[in-house]
């Protein structure tokens, strides 16, 4: 089972035990951004494949995504097959798919080509650096701590293989900074919640995950609480934001540590962002909920829920 296969198998576990009345307002919420093309879009603009992957994951764990939903998402995802995208959009496109066929039934890459998988192994590969990880884009000559995550899922999800993963894992490493947490790109001065999160995801696919990691990573990231309960993207930034803290809290749930955080605090910092008709802010900063931060909000929510009951 793949990383992402497997999240999403957790999340729908976990959101599963909130109350009904929860799920549903947050299902209408995500329910009523689907566009007519069958896409989902941001807080403006045309549907596109980053923001409809994450209402697709969010409908997934709701066990929400089927029936004409599911078929007017397909069909939009089909009409992105042929076009070329950046990491993120193949990622979304691809998970996508993924999400439909295991919850629907439905083919979306039927009608792609039968090498299509290898096609794009070889176009990912392409961003490979000597130093073992993977750039942004073809133009980039740095690697990115975030990126090479996302090229590694995109090779579990299309069961393609990952060349030299030792190489891998120590790129990886040369990003870790002293004070713990990991940087996202070499001339980082400082670690950041996100990259971090990658970087474990990445060790943890690969079976590498060392002690003196998890210690460093953990102390990065309960400095990261801070007095809202949220979890901030960096040391600089004084405002939690409810993407870092679901990255922060998955992690510290993966490295068997989510009692090092008051999570009481975290849960309530997630209901604080909760609309009461449906969506969830991104900050406290926030005025408009959107597909994205909907899925952060509610996976916090249900994680932390998880977890606090398993604490006591």
């Amino acid at each position: 089972m793949t990383y992402l296969e497997n999240l999403t198998i957790r999340l729908a576990n976990a959101v599963a035990a909130l109350p009904e009345e929860t799920r549903r307002r947050h299902g209408d919420f995500v329910l009523s951004r689907q566009r007519t093309d069958g896409g989902f879009a941001g807080r403006e603009g045309d549907s596109d494949l980053y923001y409809s992957s994450f209402a697709l994951r969010t409908l997934a764990v709701l066990g929400l995504l089927d029936g004409e939903v599911a078929q007017r998402a397909a069909s939009f995802l089909q009409s992105k097959l042929n076009s070329q995208e950046s990491i993120v959009d193949f990622l979304s496109l691809v998970y996508g798919v993924k999400l439909i066929e295991s919850a629907s039934g439905l083919n979306v890459f039927e009608t792609a080509k039968s090498d299509w998988a290898h096609t794009v192994a070889q176009a990912l590969n392409e961003l490979r650096r000597e130093d073992g990880g993977f750039a942004k884009g073809p133009a980039g000559k740095a690697s990115s701590t975030y990126h090479t995550f996302l090229v590694l899922l995109c090779l579990q999800l299309i069961e393609q293989p990952i060349a030299d993963e030792d190489a891998i894992v120590r790129f990886i490493m040369s990003q870790e900074a002293e004070d713990g947490g990991f940087r996202e790109i070499r001339v980082s001065k400082r670690a950041g919640t996100n990259p971090t999160a990658a970087a474990i995801g990445v060790l943890r696919i690969l079976g590498a995950v060392s002690p003196s990691v998890r210690e460093g990573t953990l102390d990065f990231l309960c400095e990261m609480q801070n007095d809202e309960g949220g979890i901030r993207a960096n040391s600089r930034i004084p405002i939690a934001d409810v993407l870092s803290s679901f990255t922060g809290l998955l992690t510290l749930i993966d490295l068997d540590a989510a009692d090092e955080i008051d999570l009481n605090s975290l849960a309530k910092y997630a209901a604080s962002l909760e609309q009461s008709d449906g969506g969830y802010f991104g900050a406290a900063w926030d005025s408009v909920c959107d597909v994205e931060y909907t899925f952060y909000g509610l996976a916090t929510t249900a994680l932390v829920a998880l977890h606090c009951n398993v604490s006591r």
